[in-house]
């Protein structure tokens, strides 16, 4: 098994965890994007950093309207249920604080999990170290793992 498969296999687990426990209640609700490469036309990025011996960003990327949907289905409201932008916000900040805690138990050494941010872009200028291409419920999701440099930054 090489590192990429055995990253994309841990990232998968732990996006399946918080799926079913935290969104969907059963299994099933996400699984290995398997269409072709998504191009994201309105996406949403949250994403936590990781600080200590090895600094790393884990960041969660989705269309808004996925976005939308799992605030939705983390706070119990209808399917047509209006989300405001802070709903929106919490939601899915709170999404990438669980997955990138999740990853943080996978770093030697880890320090401290920084708040979740959430914008309509990344900060990074390159790609990711990692992407596990992901779907939830048909529409994708991605998870990129970076590693930064102590003061944040992408060192890519």
């Amino acid at each position: 098994m090489t590192d990429e498969t055995a990253i994309t296999d841990q990232v998968l687990a732990i996006a399946k965890d918080v799926f079913t426990a935290m969104i969907d209640g059963e299994e099933g609700g996400i699984w290995v994007w398997d269409g072709a490469p998504a191009q994201f036309v309105d996406p949403l990025h949250s994403w936590v950093d990781v600080h200590g011996a090895f600094p790393a960003r884990a960041a969660v990327t989705a269309e808004r309207t996925t976005c939308l949907d799992l605030a939705r289905a983390l706070m119990s409201m209808a399917p047509d249920a209006e989300v405001s932008t802070d709903d929106l916000v919490d939601a899915f900040g709170e999404v990438a604080n669980v997955v990138g805690g999740n990853i943080k138990s996978l770093i030697p050494d880890p320090g401290a999990l920084s708040l979740p941010q959430v914008a309509s872009t990344l900060p990074q200028p390159t790609e990711p170290n990692h992407r596990v291409e992901l779907a939830w419920r048909g529409s994708p999701i991605f998870i990129s793992l970076w590693t930064l440099d102590n003061d944040g930054g992408d060192r890519s």
